[in-house]
């Protein structure tokens, strides 16, 4: 015969029952929380949005890319986009503040802006994108033709080309020489003409965009640019 469990009985029954279900959650809520926990944040940051001082050169100037491009493309719309794509964040790339930022690896600022101006979800980089090149053969190509060409002086100050590229198809070339800042402008202008006219038609794989001049500790001591508005714009 089937008997009616006392109330006090049935009180602790439903209070067990209750206590399982709460541990429960609290464990699933836990098992998610730790999981959410264990993955990378998209933005490494100290909690203000900002790269934190600890992350890599490369996604400093990264971010900082990307900010710009942002605000070019909330000004322009998708004008801004076109024009930035093709040349545009590679020439502002060269007059980008804080330039120390920039500097640490132009190539990902570059990247940052071309994304920012398209109105792209970011997708920083994993590593360093800017990439060095020395090229001897060029150095020595422009002296063979600055002799026959009144242009002696100016190879003679130049020790070394370098082809900086920024992505896998574009590249700036930086010229090192015996030149310092403020002392020797009308040289650094004239050797800077004298190599942009000597390099024109000779662009080889990719497209090079500007010229910069620096002195023998990597200074930039001015630029010149080495494609032509109309292939640029």
């Amino acid at each position: 015969m089937a008997t009616t469990p006392h109330p006090f009985i049935g009180s602790i029954r439903r209070a067990r029952a209750l206590g399982l279900v709460v541990g429960a959650c609290l464990a699933a809520s836990a098992c998610t929380s730790t999981g959410d926990s264990a993955r990378p944040s998209a933005r490494p940051s100290g909690g203000t949005g900002q790269p934190s001082a600890s992350a890599p050169g490369y996604r400093k100037a990264y971010d900082a890319g990307f900010a710009v491009g942002k605000r070019l493309f909330e000004d322009g719309g998708k004008g801004a986009a076109v024009r930035e794509v093709n040349g545009g964040c590679l020439r502002r790339s060269l007059t980008a503040k804080p330039t120390a930022v920039v500097d640490l690896d132009r190539g990902a600022w570059v990247l940052g802006c071309k994304q920012g101006t398209g109105n792209s979800t970011p997708n920083p980089p994993s590593g360093p994108v800017t990439r060095h090149e020395p090229d001897t053969d060029l150095l020595h190509r422009f002296g063979s033709w600055a002799r026959n060409n009144e242009a002696a002086e100016s190879a003679r100050h130049l020790t070394r080309v370098t082809l900086v590229h920024l992505d896998a198809t574009e590249y700036d070339v930086e010229l090192t020489t015996t030149y310092t800042a403020g002392a020797d402008g009308p040289g650094v202008r004239r050797l800077a003409r004298d190599f942009a006219r000597w390099w024109d038609g000779d662009d080889g794989d990719g497209t090079a965009w500007n010229l910069v001049v620096a002195d023998t500790d990597g200074q930039r001591l001015a630029t010149r640019n080495l494609h032509s508005v109309g292939e640029s714009s």
